[in-house]
């Protein structure tokens, strides 16, 4: 038979032993939160310093691109509009016609001004020409007046000759010497009017400058007319799209007046960085994009360019550190990021949507393939 023991003859465990068992059970499990602690710690910290080690993140980054604003340039009504909202256009398309009937006006105006103008220089050159006929005439009579003079003086020669030889009489002498002042007088008043014939040439060759000064002025008024006439007609610079329309037919402009946007069909990324993000970056280096309305689109790009200057710089009210209690700010500096072969996405990406940009400035090694 087996033997059978009483239970009241088993001995108790000693209450130490019993104590023990909570206490070490208590130790390993805080060992163990401890340790679960301290990697999830070092995770933490692998993952917010490593990367930084070879690329330079931002979420503060937009679409962006070099957008014209369409405005006339002259005050008009707008006759015919060949866009719509969201319309493609085509670098040399006709976009808005305005009224052309006032500039066409006063380009006739103009035309009609400048053949005046022509008309009295030709008018001017004419009388210059006649003036040379009136010269040459006075001229003429001048030297036949020294003619007249040369033989009254011959004659009162003789006539001298004959009164002193008691031949002639002192009444035909006199009446000799009478006639060669008179002729003298008369050569002085004809040499009087050829001289003012010759200044009265000055006076014409000035009217001829004014004249042809008024003709350039008439061709500058007629050039300015042309092309505010040209003005009338307006034609898309560059490929894009029209955005923000606000005309419509019939509506009357002002020069300066902004009519729609043309978005063009090259975008590019400012990315706003942090100024101690900047330390390795450099113009060319590999960008991976993520744009937030398509979290699954991954798109590449380089660093074009660095602006240089801070945002805050170029602000409507730059900051004035000089006065007051200072408190420094890390600055920000944008950064212009090209795409590299979008494809079809520019299709759908447009100025202004928010973007996530990851500049890798120093190649990670395999085992961190997860940055690139």
């Amino acid at each position: 038979m087996t033997d059978q023991i009483a239970p009241e003859k088993i001995a108790p465990a000693p209450a130490a032993a019993v104590a023990a068992q909570p206490q070490s059970s208590h130790r390993r499990h805080s060992f163990l939160v401890l340790t679960l602690g301290l990697m999830a710690f070092a995770a933490a910290g692998f993952y917010l310093y490593v990367p930084g080690l070879y690329v330079a993140t931002t979420n503060d980054a937009y679409v962006d691109a070099h957008i014209v604003s369409v405005v006339p340039k002259i005050a008009a009504y707008v006759t015919d509009l060949h866009v719509n909202d969201n319309a493609k256009i085509t670098a040399g398309d006709l976009l808005v016609e305005l009224d052309p009937r006032d500039y066409q006006v006063a380009v006739d105006s103009a035309a009609a001004d400048l053949a005046s103008s022509k008309a009295n220089v030709g008018n001017v050159e004419t009388q210059l020409k006649e003036q040379q006929a009136v010269i040459a005439q006075n001229a003429a009579t001048a030297d036949g007046d020294r003619a007249n003079l040369t033989f009254l003086q011959q004659e009162l020669e003789r006539y001298a000759s004959l009164a002193h030889e008691g031949i002639g009489s002192n009444e035909r002498y006199q009446q000799a010497q009478s006639d060669i002042g008179q002729k003298q007088a008369v050569l002085q008043h004809d040499l009087a009017t050829l001289e003012a014939s010759k200044t009265h040439v000055a006076v014409l060759e000035t009217q001829r400058q004014q004249a042809e000064a008024m003709v350039s002025r008439a061709e500058a008024a007629l050039a300015q007319a042309k092309l505010n006439l040209s003005y009338t007609k307006i034609y898309a610079a560059a490929d894009g799209t029209v955005a923000n329309k606000s005309v419509e037919e019939g509506n009357f402009v002002q020069p300066g007046q902004v009519l729609f946007s043309a978005v063009p069909d090259t975008l590019y990324i400012t990315a706003n960085y942090k100024e101690t993000d900047l330390t390795n970056v450099r113009p060319s280096q590999p960008v991976n994009i993520r744009v937030d309305a398509f979290p699954n689109l991954r798109l590449k790009g380089h660093v074009d360019s660095i602006q240089r200057g801070t945002g805050a710089q170029f602000a409507l009210l730059p900051p004035e550190n000089a006065t007051g209690n200072f408190v420094k700010i890390v600055q920000r500096v944008p950064v212009k990021i090209v795409f590299d072969d979008p494809g079809e996405a520019l299709r759908w990406v447009s100025p202004g949507m928010s973007v996530e940009t990851k500049i890798t400035f120093n190649p990670p090694p395999d085992w961190l393939a997860w940055l690139r």
